[in-house]
């Protein structure tokens, strides 16, 4: 069985930390060889910076399909996807529920069961412009985005280092990220999904109001789970609570 990590919004594998290694543990049956997790970048990230970002989550999905299968890991995947990786593992799922065996989703949104001032809260506009108008500076870059997305700050520096590293030896370019919140903007599903699905939320999540997991957990029926001070970054910041809530659902708890 594969597990496959998806992060958001101009983040990439190295972003996940030592989350795969801390989740391939915690699984039921971690012990056997045939459980696999690890971390893919989507396009416009990561490995794939220098390609061009798609215009939509759909092809989003599709590219993240097709690459599993050069690498020659077939389905059925588990995914644990956050944020935009979230909308994209949705629509994977939608569309091709036979290659789905689980879904974990972690602060994400979509329309229409989230209004914008929600999906991206008012609060973030002007860090975020000003972001973008300096955009080549990755560590005041970095900065602001562990502000906004991470409650856990005791290695706040050492995360800000490492993010500031990963910036400069793959840059996201402004476009991309452009067009990675375009397609996160425009991403719309109501209809329940096919395959079993864990909604987990973070109370203190400043980037996304946390109402938005809520009512996808309620249209979806899926089980849901909500941390109590984490931020939108909730791997980062409670990274065990959130293996344990993974496990403990996979194992029927």
């Amino acid at each position: 069985m594969s597990w496959v990590l998806l992060r958001g919004l101009t983040r990439e594998a190295r972003h996940w930390g030592d989350f795969a290694e801390r989740l391939a543990r915690t699984l039921p049956g971690s012990a056997s060889a045939a459980t696999r997790v690890l971390a893919l970048d989507l396009p416009g990230n990561g490995v794939f910076h220098r390609e061009a970002s798609p215009a939509t989550v759909g092809a989003m999905a599709d590219f993240a399909r097709a690459h599993l299968l050069a690498r020659g890991l077939a389905p059925p995947y588990s995914l644990v996807a956050m944020s935009l990786g979230a909308m994209v593992a949705a629509d994977w799922a939608h569309r091709y529920p036979q290659e789905i065996e689980r879904l974990v989703l972690i602060n994400t949104s979509m329309r229409p069961l989230g209004r914008a001032s929600e999906r991206l809260r008012p609060g973030n506009w002007l860090p975020l412009a000003l972001v973008a108008a300096r955009w080549s500076d990755a560590k005041y870059a970095e900065r602001v985005i562990h502000r906004i997305t991470c409650n856990r700050t005791t290695s706040m520096e050492q995360d800000i280092a490492a993010w500031t590293r990963i910036r400069q030896d793959a840059p996201v370019s402004l476009a991309n990220a452009w067009h990675q919140l375009k397609a996160a903007a425009a991403f719309s599903t109501a209809a329940p999904l096919a395959r079993p699905t864990l909604v987990l939320s973070s109370a203190a999540d400043h980037l996304v109001h946390p109402r938005c997991s809520a009512r996808l957990a309620q249209a979806w029926q899926a089980a849901h789970h909500e941390h109590p001070w984490a931020g939108h970054d909730l791997p980062h910041d409670d990274a065990d609570w959130v293996c344990r809530r993974i496990a403990g659902w996979v194992d029927g708890g």
